[in-house]
């Protein structure tokens, strides 16, 4: 276990992002007060020069590397030069520099989408690498995976000590809820909140329905991300999720009880249905002592409560 000091230099990448913001505000909570972040404007992630230089000025101790470009099947099938760039470039700076000028730890967040499409079910962390990946987001699993890669080299060259963590399907405040880009749960909380506005009948969600998914609250992920700094000093990433999934009509049907009980669901078959099962083996992370506390239907209610006062919602 390491010891992080209230004063410890904490750097969090892509602190105004759902990921990053939850960290920022579970750092708060547990009395941090000398935490590092810069917007895009002040620093562009992609420049090598531009984040030495603010590395250099500002020498963080730890880092929490959640910055990325990120998006749903549509923004990934559509999007897919854009999110191998840009999430390579990220990954690549902040880890080469944090090599440069020496931080004490570093944890790197990926995904689950970097499992082939047929892993064994419940996905260990051995799945790694295992087969092909899911064609609807194989950009952004393939810029994910060689930042794994690029932890353990740094690791094995120069004995850094920068760990990975791979998170479930996440949700909670500051989600995207843009129909064109967003991911399942914010799309769906979107569309039965238009249509309860519109009093249409019906909400049409994508695919057949049937794939399952998994589902983590961004407060429990940054919870479990501050443990896994504490905690995990292993080259192998770790999952982190529930270890708990549904049906995506079993979803839906959540997302209206919470919004619009009485609109009906159809389903759009020749949507794409994405990887029919995506369920994450959680073993690692629980025998390390670690749990997720928030249930996925409290979860929901509290995120559209938030989605109802914040800037995006134009109801």
């Amino acid at each position: 276990m390491i010891e992080l000091a209230k004063t410890s230099r904490i750097y969090v990448s892509g602190h105004t992002g759902l990921v990053g913001s939850a960290i920022v505000r579970r750092l708060n909570a547990e009395g941090f007060n000398n935490i590092l972040s810069a917007t895009r404007e002040q620093l562009d992630l992609r420049d090598q020069a531009a984040v030495n230089y603010w590395f250099k000025a500002n020498r963080p101790e730890y880092v929490f590397l959640v910055a990325g470009t990120v998006g749903g099947i549509l923004a990934n099938s559509t999007r897919p030069a854009e999110f191998i760039y840009d999430n390579m470039m990220i990954h690549a700076t902040v880890v080469h520099a944090s090599h440069q000028y020496p931080v004490k730890k570093l944890l790197y967040l990926g995904s689950s989408c970097i499992y082939p499409r047929h892993a064994k079910q419940p996905i260990t962390e051995e799945e790694f690498l295992t087969g092909p990946l899911e064609p609807t987001n194989e950009a952004y699993a393939v810029a994910k995976i060689a930042g794994i890669k690029l932890c353990q080299a740094y690791r094995k060259q120069y004995g850094c000590d920068f760990i990975s963590a791979m998170p479930t399907n996440l949700y909670g405040p500051n989600d995207n809820f843009d129909l064109t880009s967003s991911h399942v749960l914010p799309a769906l909380i979107r569309k039965f909140h238009d249509a309860k506005i519109a009093k249409e009948k019906a909400v049409t969600i994508w695919g057949t329905g049937t794939p399952r998914r998994e589902f983590l609250h961004v407060d429990d992920l940054a919870d479990a991300c501050l443990y896994i700094m504490r905690y995990w000093d292993e080259d192998i990433h770790i999952n982190v999720g529930t270890g708990v999934d549904q049906t995506i009509r079993e979803l839906a049907e959540l997302v209206s009880a919470a919004v619009y009980p009485a609109a009906e669901l159809r389903f759009d078959t020749s949507k794409p249905d994405g990887m029919p099962k995506k369920q994450l083996d959680v073993s690692r992370l629980t025998k390390l002592g670690w749990k997720h506390k928030i249930p996925l239907d409290k979860g929901i209610a509290d995120v559209y409560e938030w989605f109802l006062n914040s800037p995006q919602h134009r109801g």
